[in-house]
């Protein structure tokens, strides 16, 4: 558990170092000189006198630090999440597998439970630290030291409680994440709300394209961290799904398979 703890954690900080380089990449080389380029174009519109009528390009909603930031999150919450849900795929699949060789015909006695663990033993170890073999080998080494079905179940209980837990503890990144993305985008409405104000007398004189420009970095940063942060949140509850549903049905799968074969000494 804990070689898969630190694997993980290298993996967040590449996913977060590739996250950056991509994402500046894009902003530098076509979102930030097409957006500054249909900007002075208005702006030279606008000083000419012409009349015109602004376009709202994406390209100059996408701009600003802010939303390049929340882009960078945005990517590293997805990566961290792919690898969560391609985790739980892994062990989904497991639960399709005849992990003991008995059938429900089978009466599974104290002394019988040595040879079955052996056989959760025998897993490669990308399969036996998973939840349902480690939830089988426990409560085959709980039976046959006790020769209690009643603790054998609370074992299996306790296990797939600690790894619903876990589960849970582990999806706090993601939650920092999807909170500090609108957090972002509402300091990028304070900085251009800040800089309007500071140019506000040259509204006053009749020369407002400073002002709207620093506007227009209030609201579309916020509305870009509001967007982002919906989409995160929606495949943070599906990941959230995806990982209840997957201890419930290991739970199911040790009663079925292993706890209805059980049959204590009398």
């Amino acid at each position: 558990m804990k070689r898969h703890t630190g694997s993980e954690f290298i993996f967040q900080l590449f996913a977060l170092l590739l996250a950056i380089i991509i994402v500046h990449a894009v902003y530098v080389s076509l979102i930030r000189p097409t957006a500054n380029a249909l900007l002075e174009e208005q702006m030279a519109l606008q000083a000419s006198g012409q009349a015109y009528v602004a376009q709202r390009s994406m390209y100059v909603v996408l701009r600003d630090y802010e939303q390049e930031a929340c882009f960078i999150l945005m990517l590293w919450a997805m990566a961290i999440m792919g690898l969560k849900a391609r985790n739980g795929f892994v062990e989904q699949k497991l639960l399709d597998q005849q992990l003991l060789p008995i059938d429900s015909s089978t009466s599974v006695l104290p002394e019988d439970t040595r040879a079955l663990s052996r056989n959760i033993e025998n897993l490669p170890p990308s399969q036996r630290y998973l939840l349902v073999p480690r939830v089988l080998l426990a409560a085959l080494q709980r039976f046959g030291a006790t020769h209690n079905i009643g603790d054998t179940a609370n074992v299996a209980k306790e296990v797939c409680d600690a790894e619903s837990d876990r589960l849970d503890s582990e999806l706090a990144m993601v939650r920092y994440i999807a909170w500090a993305i609108p957090s972002i985008g509402f300091i990028g409405t304070v900085r251009g709300i800040g800089e309007a104000l500071g140019q506000a007398h040259r509204a006053v004189e009749g020369d407002i394209a400073g002002v709207t420009v620093s506007l227009g970095v209030a609201f579309n940063s916020t509305f870009v961290a509001l967007v982002i942060s919906i989409v995160i949140m929606f495949f943070t509850h599906q990941l959230q799904l995806l990982q209840e549903r997957l201890v419930l049905n290991a739970q199911n799968y040790c009663d079925e398979k292993l706890l209805k074969q059980l049959k204590a000494d009398k």
